[in-house]
Formats: structure tokens, C-alpha cells, sequence
């Protein structure tokens, strides 16, 4: 079982920037499929980015495309999310997810991601 911690989240102006991380511990280094999730207040839980770790591909969420980058570092086991020009409606709790995946497979969806980490809270004023 993978642990995952996130850590980063806070308060910030519109307009901001901020970096969350994801920190995997456990079998961390076989999981292949790293992402970022969020839930607003009284919203549903939206899925902001993926990187493949195996290869590096990254997918975004429309909302946040041009704005947040999803990075790995070098030994996979941790994985960040970089937010630029953040808007009060990025406030949310941000969730890592992660799985191990066969090669070629898309990640799962959100429902089926096996490992979460609790979350941490990003708070965007105007």
C-alpha cells in the first residue's frame, strides 16, 4: 500500500502562485500514475492533473491548462503540482491520488485510484 502526504496548501491572493507536494511512501516508486484531484466547498471532486511517471505525459483539467504544471522529481516518489495565477475558484482541498497501472492503460478514474493522501486546503482570495 502506498502512503501519500501532501503538503503546501494555504491562503493566497488572486493572481498568486503556489506549489502543493505530494510525497509517496510505501511502494511509491512502482506507482506509474500520479494526479492531482480537488473538491470545493460543497462541490464535487474535479481532477486537475496526471503525469504518467513511467514516460512523463501530463494531462490538465480545461480549468487549469496554461496556469498549473505537474511535475515529478527524479526518484518518482514525489510528485508537485506548481499553480500560477491561481483564481478564487481554485479554492479547494487539492488530493493526490496514485495507482500502478500496466503499461499502455490510461489511469483509472478517480473512483478507482487505490492510494489518497488526506488532502491539503488551498484558499484563493480576490
Amino acid at each position: 500500500q502506498v502512503q501519500l502526504v501532501e503538503s503546501g496548501g494555504g491562503s493566497v491572493q488572486a493572481g498568486g502562485s503556489l506549489r502543493l507536494t505530494c510525497a509517496a511512501s510505501g511502494y511509491g516508486d512502482s506507482s506509474n500514475c500520479m494526479a492531482w484531484f480537488r473538491q470545493p466547498p460543497g462541490g464535487e471532486r474535479e481532477g486537475v492533473a496526471i503525469i504518467y511517471t513511467d514516460g512523463g505525459a501530463t494531462y490538465y483539467s480545461d480549468s487549469v491548462k496554461g496556469r498549473f504544471t505537474i511535475t515529478e522529481d527524479s526518484a518518482k516518489t514525489t510528485v508537485y503540482l506548481q499553480m500560477s495565477d491561481v483564481k478564487p475558484e481554485d479554492t479547494a482541498m487539492y488530493y493526490c491520488a496514485a495507482d500502478s497501472i500496466p503499461v499502455g492503460r490510461a489511469c483509472p478514474a478517480a473512483s478507482e485510484f487505490p492510494s489518497w493522501g488526506q488532502g491539503t486546503q488551498l484558499t484563493v482570495s480576490s
